[in-house]
């Protein structure tokens, strides 16, 4: 016996797997998982570093003064 994890892209699969349920073919553990994507402040964090972070900063800020002085 083992488990698998399955996305279901079509929702006629779920009632296909609850059929194989019901002849104990498989046995369904849990319904609506959602996998939970991760913040992108914590996707990047320590990415780069402070100074870095700073320089970048003041040159987006140098950028955006250029742009609006057209």
């Amino acid at each position: 016996m083992y488990t698998m994890l399955i996305q279901l892209t079509n929702q006629k699969a779920a009632g296909l797997l609850h059929e194989l349920e019901e002849l104990h073919l498989i046995k369904v553990l849990q319904e609506n998982i959602t996998t939970a994507k991760p913040k992108l402040s914590e996707k990047y964090k320590g990415s780069i570093s402070k100074e870095q972070g700073k320089e970048l900063n003041e040159h987006i800020k140098q950028m955006r003064s250029e742009w609006n002085s057209i």
